[in-house]
């Protein structure tokens, strides 16, 4: 008889991204060819200032853990606070890495906003050990104040402690547990700021840098991995705060998606995570649109800048240079990424640039009846110059 269902879901999911992840591995670094198991059927189955690192806690291993991989075998963490979505996760890893020949951790990340976290924080990576997994790290930081709120800085505190862990392991991946309901909040909360293509697509499968963070379970509901977690018999951690009206995330999770369920039907949540896919392969193919427009349409760049002609980066004083022409006979959709994409080299934080700062770059080119200059976030300055849109660091009484 197999596994539960809902383990048997986790599971899947699981062995599919470490087959990316073993497949990856291999092709980065030519070894012996490895044999992969195919995947079985569902039927069978950048460190902010604000946020360092406090204090990293490594617990000891288990000796079913040191039973495991070989030490020189790529290096798997999970990403777990305790809840239901990422200790089914830490499961299914443990079950599913040694099978690859993969070796298997975890990490824990106290951010010390409620009394005890400390305490908390060492029984997860406990768990997290006595699963098998090896090395377990329990590491505390500090949450900063930031103009983004809370939830942001939070996040950004986490994913630094993260980044610290996982370039000091060497690991191949970090796994985290953000399910399909996960994704169908995001989307909503994009869709609520009126954002565009991008931050419609959601959490991708794979980010980070050299795609270290990878999310099996976007495809898997919320209730599947409780389910998996009850069936196993192991202990979840509610967070509070996920139920906290205080939090945006936490009244679209427990007011709006409920109210939308209600008033539509059965299936919000499955068809905005499917809204997440579609603008995500929409958004990557109007990146590569923008990434040939933007060549024909650079006249120059200030050739005092650091790296000359074609140099990358906010560098204070790089200048870009528009042809007006050729970006009115673009398409609207790709015409504003390549605005946008000026802007940010120029030095314009991509967190502060709006999408009115972009439609209002985009008038200099469709509606140019001789406005002044445009200030943007960052102390750029975009202004339209005879038949050139020129985007430059501070104004021109700035530069010496």
């Amino acid at each position: 008889m197999g596994p539960h269902p809902a383990v048997a879901a986790i599971r899947l999911a699981v062995r599919r991204t470490l087959h990316d992840v073993l497949s990856a591995h291999v092709t980065a670094a030519p070894q012996p060819a490895l044999s992969l198991p195919a995947p079985e059927s569902p039927a069978s189955a950048t460190v902010p200032a604000s946020a360092p690192v406090q204090a990293s806690a490594t617990v000891p291993a288990t000796p079913r853990a040191r039973a495991a991989a070989p030490s020189d075998a790529p290096l798997v963490l999970v990403a777990c606070s305790g809840g239901a979505d990422s200790t089914a996760l830490a499961s299914a890893l443990a079950f599913e890495a040694p099978r690859l020949g993969l070796r298997a951790g975890g990490v824990t990340v106290d951010h010390g906003l409620q009394p005890g976290s400390d305490e908390r924080a060492q029984d997860v990576a406990e768990r997290l050990a006595d699963l098998g997994l090896t090395p377990v790290e329990s590491v505390a930081v500090r949450v900063g104040r930031t103009n983004t709120g809370p939830e942001a800085a939070a996040r950004d505190a986490r994913y630094a402690a993260l980044d610290e862990v996982a370039e000091r392991l060497g690991a191949a991946a970090v796994l985290l547990g953000h399910t399909r309901d996960d994704q169908a909040e995001t989307v909503l909360l994009g869709l609520a700021r009126g954002s565009g293509t991008r931050s419609l697509s959601g959490m991708a499968a794979v980010s980070g840098p050299r795609g270290r963070y990878r999310r099996p379970f976007l495809g898997v509901d919320r209730q599947s991995t409780r389910k998996a977690c009850m069936v196993q018999s192991l202990p979840v951690w509610d967070d509070p705060h996920n139920a906290d009206p205080a939090y945006t995330r936490s009244r679209v999770r427990h007011e709006a998606l409920p109210a939308l369920e209600k008033a539509l039907g059965k299936g919000v949540v499955e068809a905005l995570a499917r809204t997440a896919q579609l603008s995500r392969d929409d958004a990557d193919a109007l990146d590569a649109w923008t990434e040939d427009a933007e060549r024909t349409v650079l006249h120059t760049e200030d050739p005092e800048s650091p790296g000359g002609p074609g140099a990358q980066g906010a560098v204070p004083g790089l200048r870009r240079e528009l042809d007006t022409a050729r970006l009115y006979v673009l398409p609207p959709a790709v015409r504003r990424r390549v605005l946008r994409r000026a802007a940010i080299e120029a030095g314009a934080p991509a967190g502060s640039l709006f999408a009115r700062h972009i439609e209002e770059m985009d008038r200099l080119i469709t509606a140019w009846r001789g406005q002044r200059a445009l200030n943007l976030p960052g102390r750029v300055e975009a202004s339209r110059q005879g038949g050139r849109l020129v985007i430059r660091h501070g104004s021109p009484n700035d530069r010496h």
